[in-house]
């Protein structure tokens, strides 16, 4: 596996004069597509829920709350629908994750030859996710990744991954040629609101059902196949 993957990263086609990647801007998810954090998160989470008097769960069985937005996932771990409760909820989760969560994670490998590949092919990276913008700067600046990302959009309570992509597009930081890259539904559904393409990931926390079921233009197995896939030069594909 691995010297297959050393095969696909050595064997970028050439650039041709006038012409720049098929995506000149790749988006990236984080959790579940560049780094896996379910430790800190489950641990975090398991914080929350006890310190407001509510059992915690094998860390485990909370991998589905990988991904989408804090509220949501305390909402339905709790069953609670009280703003103010949900937003303590989120609060006492980032105390915790703050102070260690955001270091239990680990990043998948092949992940900084893949995004060293797509920086050296001229494209410029992003990274859109529904964590605070202060918890991905620190994690990507930990694993020493941070240099390779131009923008970072960070998430809060209320706020929509597509949402975050539409204030992407408005700043001018990316535009129909743009693709979003992610493991779950919600990052495709992003893309697809937004007119971009999108890429799933099948090594994350979303299953190949959900995936499938949001239809991204792209799935990938590994990193080496997206390092593979955008480093082509072509002319602009309309998204999907």
């Amino acid at each position: 596996m691995q010297s297959e993957a050393s095969e696909l990263l050595n064997c970028r086609p050439p650039q041709v004069a006038g012409r720049s990647p098929i995506h000149p801007v790749v988006v990236f998810d984080l959790d579940g597509t560049l780094s896996d954090p379910l430790q800190g998160i489950g641990r975090s989470i398991n914080h929350a829920l006890a310190r407001h008097g509510y059992d915690e769960r094998p860390v485990d069985a909370l991998a589905g709350f990988v991904g989408p937005p804090l509220d949501e996932t305390f909402r339905l771990l709790t069953g609670r629908e009280d703003a103010a409760h949900v937003q303590e909820l989120v609060a006492s989760y980032r105390e915790r994750y703050s102070d260690v969560g955001y270091a239990e994670n680990a990043v998948y490998e092949g992940v900084p030859a893949m995004l060293d590949s797509l920086v050296d092919s001229g494209v410029v990276l992003g990274i859109c996710t529904s964590k605070l913008s202060v918890f991905a700067e620190r994690i990507l600046s930990h694993f020493g990744l941070r240099e390779h990302f131009a923008f970072i959009s960070g998430g809060d309570i209320g706020v929509h991954k597509w949402q975050q992509l539409a204030a992407l597009r408005a700043q001018g930081q990316l535009d129909d040629a743009a693709v979003m890259v992610g493991d779950r539904a919600i990052d495709i559904d992003a893309a697809h609101r937004n007119r971009i393409s999108s890429c799933g990931v099948s090594w994350g926390f979303g299953s190949m059902e959900e995936l499938g079921s949001a239809s991204p233009r792209y799935l990938c197995g590994c990193p080496a196949e997206i390092a593979e896939l955008f480093t082509r030069v072509g002319p602009f594909i309309e998204p999907v």
